[in-house]
């Protein structure tokens, strides 16, 4: 079992920022390894500055489902938008956040 830090409300990851039935992922930062719900969490629960993923580790596990536990790579995350092992659907207006998780 994989902790997820931060402000979550239930048991998926969904945290205080967000909640709707799609928002089932956590980041693992690369800054401190945690995984965190979104930013805004990391930002309220740390002390260090944000450090982005790079294209160069896109293959590092560092996104969880949060239904099912499954760690995907961040290149699996970003080229869907279910998960592979149990078909849980994610958010993808995700995406319009990833330039706080990753180096694009």
């Amino acid at each position: 079992m994989v902790n997820v830090y931060g402000n979550t409300v239930d048991n998926e990851t969904r945290c205080i920022h967000y909640q709707s039935y799609l928002d089932i992922i956590a980041i693992k930062f690369k800054c401190c390894g945690k995984y965190y719900p979104c930013y805004k969490c990391h930002n309220e629960n740390e002390s260090h500055a944000t450090r982005r993923w790079s294209k160069e580790e896109f293959d590092e596990r560092a996104i969880l489902c949060g239904h099912c536990g499954y760690e995907l790579t961040i290149n699996e995350y970003m080229m869907t938008e279910t998960c592979p092992h149990c078909k849980s659907h994610f958010n993808n207006r995700c995406k319009y956040d990833y330039h706080h998780y990753f180096r694009m």
